[in-house]
């Protein structure tokens, strides 16, 4: 079971990294590509903490919502403020 989960979260980063490349280049926003990469990669963060949690796989999922909660926070007031009003 360890190995299924292990090889789950290896593809789902890199179908992470896969898929914010197509977005960014089917769009050239990089607004649109991020929240697919930080989206898949918190799913792969919790495929990892489904084996043996650990402080450290913890507080790098933690982290890792935290920057996911910033990065939407940061792309929707630079929508707000470029949106004509």
């Amino acid at each position: 079971m360890t190995a299924l989960i292990t090889s789950a979260a290896l593809l789902v980063t890199l179908a992470a990294l896969l898929s914010a490349a197509a977005a960014l280049l089917a769009t050239s926003r990089p607004s649109v590509a991020l929240p697919v990469l930080l989206d898949l990669l918190l799913a792969a963060g919790l495929l990892r903490l489904a084996l043996q949690p650990s402080f450290p796989q913890l507080a790098g999922t933690g982290l890792l919502v935290l920057v996911k909660r910033l990065a939407a926070t940061g792309i929707r007031s630079a929508a707000t403020a470029r949106s004509p009003r």
